[in-house]
């Protein structure tokens, strides 16, 4: 379905146009453990303070978009991210995506998530082409808050992309832009506690049956409203709760809007704001597609605290 209005583009920095630090020494991962959120001070000073104030209030679009990071010798992408591998040069992608994260937040893990990695590769992987998986290619991935389902969710997601493809647009829909869009009506009753959502199929080894509590799908205030949904693995309660839900689906599909990622841009996403999927496309398997690195920041990691072992949260999900 074509959007008869157009979505705001997300804020558009120029990092190439910026002056960059050298690659820091050791290991990104290590160095965000012993130095945590002062981890964030080796990106340009503009970029950081742009990171910061979109923390605390990101805009209409919900995202922010840096263009031109550099970006080392990567090699092929891997045939899965289990495999994924970058040289020394290669892994300074590594220390500015952790860099950012620290500077949005704090960087974490999900157990069941890629092994509950901080740095995770996503690239199109044989056998999960048709899956609502990360690592699908040739189905379209439904809108979704990241983790919606969770506890701990996150607070922001960022994507870097080390190797872009043409077909493959990263889809954007951010509640601030779609709520006046929307019959006040529906709104009330996406305002109640009354959806349910099961656990991604990656965090239960396969498809769920068992849903959530029951939670509102908008909440924030009228001024700044906040966004929970997820196309597929969410449902309404009742009869007039799922037709409010199936009504936001379809304002979702006609009025978002997508950004096709190209080598050296991150994408960052308020979690809370704007829901997100991305386009089918065609995978090659032959060490030349699409591939991202990603990770999930949360505000602070007090409350995980109880399931979580240092920044990987392992809260498990029948």
């Amino acid at each position: 379905m074509q959007s008869t209005l157009t979505h705001p583009s997300p804020r558009l920095i120029d990092a190439a146009a910026l002056a960059w630090t050298s690659l820091p020494a050791g290991d990104a991962v290590e160095r965000i453990t012993g130095e945590g959120r002062g981890a964030a001070n080796i990106l340009p000073p503009t970029l950081r303070s742009a990171l910061e104030a979109f923390a605390v209030e990101s805009d209409v679009s919900g995202a922010l978009l840096i263009r031109g990071i550099p970006l080392g010798d990567i090699g092929p992408t891997p045939d899965s991210p289990a495999t994924a591998s970058l040289s020394a040069e290669g892994r300074w992608s590594e220390h500015v995506l952790l860099a950012a994260a620290c500077a949005v937040g704090e960087p974490v893990g999900y157990l069941p998530e890629h092994g509950g990695r901080l740095v995770q590769h996503i690239a199109p992987v044989r056998g999960t082409e048709v899956r609502q998986v990360s690592t699908s290619s040739r189905t379209t991935l439904m809108f979704h808050t990241e983790a919606a389902f969770h506890p701990h969710m996150p607070s922001h997601l960022l994507l870097l992309c080390l190797r872009g493809n043409p077909q493959a647009r990263t889809t954007l829909c951010s509640i601030r832009h779609l709520v006046g869009l929307m019959r006040p009506e529906t709104l009330d009753v996406l305002s109640q506690k009354r959806f349910r959502t099961k656990p991604d199929e990656s965090y239960v080894g396969g498809p769920s049956t068992t849903y959530g509590p029951p939670v509102a799908v908008l909440t924030g205030t009228v001024e700044a409203p906040t966004l929970l949904f997820d196309q597929d693995l969410m449902i309404g309660i009742d009869e007039a709760a799922q037709h409010a839900l199936d009504d936001l689906a379809a304002a979702v599909e006609m009025h978002h809007g997508a950004v096709t990622l190209e080598p050296g841009d991150l994408l960052v996403v308020d979690n809370s704001v704007a829901v997100h999927g991305r386009t089918a496309f065609v995978a090659r398997f032959d060490g030349t597609d699409r591939w991202l690195q990603r990770t999930f920041t949360v505000r602070t990691l007090a409350p995980s605290a109880a399931e979580r072992n240092g920044r990987v949260i392992a809260t498990r999900f029948s």
